[in-house]
């Protein structure tokens, strides 16, 4: 397997990331995200969660500076067992159209949530240009468990 397949094999697996953003004052904004990957592009939707807002920081920020990053990562006690993926790419808002229907149903395959409550806000869609990883052994990610 190459590193760039490990790489995705390990993102599309995982349950959780985490969405960095710039805001106006040039300051980071980190929030966690559930999210599906479609070759090299990251979608994730504004959910049906409680949210303090309608005006989310998140989409403010990429629709100012659309440069973002996405970590996924992986924990264990067994510090052996570490791993992260971070991509950057630039971040698009889609409030609609055949895109957003696609990153719907992707969502839905991967969350029974998503199935049960389809999401009815913006998706977020990242152009993956740069994947960069790191990882405490070089195991595939079929061994040891869950990437």
């Amino acid at each position: 397997m190459t590193e760039r397949a490990l790489l995705e094999a390990r993102v599309a697996a995982a349950r959780v990331a985490r969405l960095a953003t710039i805001d106006a004052e040039g300051r980071p904004h980190l929030v966690p995200i559930c999210f599906a990957l479609d070759g090299a592009v990251l979608y994730s939707a504004v959910d049906e969660k409680p949210k303090r807002t309608k005006r989310l920081k998140r989409l403010e920020n990429i629709r100012g500076h659309p440069e973002v990053a996405v970590l996924v990562d992986r924990y264990d006690e067994d510090w052996s067992r570490l791993w992260w993926v971070r991509l950057r790419g630039e971040g698009r808002i889609l409030a609609g159209g055949s895109e957003r229907d696609h990153a719907l149903s992707l969502l839905a395959k991967k969350y029974a949530q998503y199935r049960a409550e389809p999401p009815t806000g913006p998706v977020v869609a990242v152009d993956v240009r740069e994947w960069r990883g790191w990882s405490a052994t070089e195991e595939s990610p079929g061994e040891g468990g869950p990437p």
